[in-house]
């Protein structure tokens, strides 16, 4: 198992309350809150101590915060660009400004990407889909790469282009 893949697995074993209080520091850095620093380090340093390729602290920090807003359940190989699709409006205007908030994401810095994967997320939930949160973890690792947003584009682009599907 990798790190990440046990990452998401304490993730998945948090109680309601470790949630909720991951849920209040929505949007805040990891050195706001003692609390969820608190909570955070209790997840993410033993990870660490036993294993440096652990997901890096911001990466792990911000996807604590993304599940606990919404504990999409973990699915291997249903990626977050790949679903956004199956929750594109029927409407043509709004199907333009679908694509136009997603190509937005994908020009953020990873530090504010936060509430664009939140409405995502929120997306996803609506329609009972899954994610792949350890390959979500695995891109924002990798964020600052050209590449990993031109794989992004182009897995959301072939569904709308009649491309293979993902």
């Amino acid at each position: 198992m990798t790190a990440t893949e046990q990452y998401i697995t304490v993730l998945s074993n948090l109680k309601s309350g470790e949630l909720g209080l991951l849920r209040t520091h929505a949007g805040q850095g990891l050195d706001e809150s003692v609390d969820g620093f608190d909570l955070f380090a209790g997840l993410w340093w033993p990870l660490r101590a036993k294993n440096e390729r652990a997901p890096r602290r911001e990466v792990a920090w911000l996807i604590a915060k993304l599940y606990a807003f919404r504990q999409v359940p973990q699915s291997p190989g249903e990626t977050l660009a790949c679903h956004l699709r199956k929750c594109q409006p029927n409407d043509e205007q709004a199907r333009v400004r679908f694509r136009q908030r997603f190509d937005s994401m994908l020009v953020l810095p990873l530090g504010k990407i936060e509430p664009a994967l939140r409405w995502a997320l929120e997306l996803l939930d609506s329609k009972d889909l899954k994610v792949d949160w350890v390959k979500l973890t695995d891109d924002l690792s990798i964020w600052e790469r050209d590449s990993t947003r031109c794989r992004w584009a182009k897995d959301f682009l072939k569904t709308f282009e009649g491309g293979k599907s993902c």
